[in-house]
């Protein structure tokens, strides 16, 4: 079941890969009232204790299939159901250390009925309303 915020408490977690922690994830839910096409997200960050990751470091996983952010961009024939979470990795050697930490994430997305200059906006909506949670990695 989803939490009610948009970041989630379950799926906070370091990565590991061949033995070796490559990152840290969390997981996200959309606050919107049905799917969005993954070429209507728009992504600006996710920020952890003041760490800003942009999305050259930042993956998505929606329904089990990883995509970069630039290769959401073109996929409008690719949904994110409303009652899925998204998972994000951050790249990131070592991932976080134990304990809290104040995750943020900045995203948005745009509706195809609303010019396409309104994409900025909605990022500045966003960062004015801020999606922060503590969260813990153990």
């Amino acid at each position: 079941m989803l939490e009610k915020e948009v970041v989630q408490h379950r799926g906070f977690r370091n990565v590991e890969k061949d033995g070796e922690i490559i990152g840290f994830q969390v997981a996200i839910r959309q606050l919107g009232y049905r799917g969005a096409w993954l070429s209507q997200i728009r992504f600006d960050s996710v920020i952890v204790d003041g760490v800003e990751y942009r999305e050259d470091v930042v993956t998505w996983t929606i329904s089990g299939i990883e995509y970069t952010v630039e290769e959401m961009k073109t996929l409008g024939r690719v949904m994110w159901p409303l009652n899925e979470t998204a998972i994000l990795t951050v790249k990131k050697p070592g991932g976080l250390e134990q304990g809290e930490h104040e995750v943020q994430v900045i995203t948005g997305h745009i509706a195809s009925y609303i010019p396409p200059r309104m994409d900025t906006m909605y990022i500045e909506m966003a960062k004015r309303r801020p999606n922060t949670r503590k969260l813990i990695i153990v």
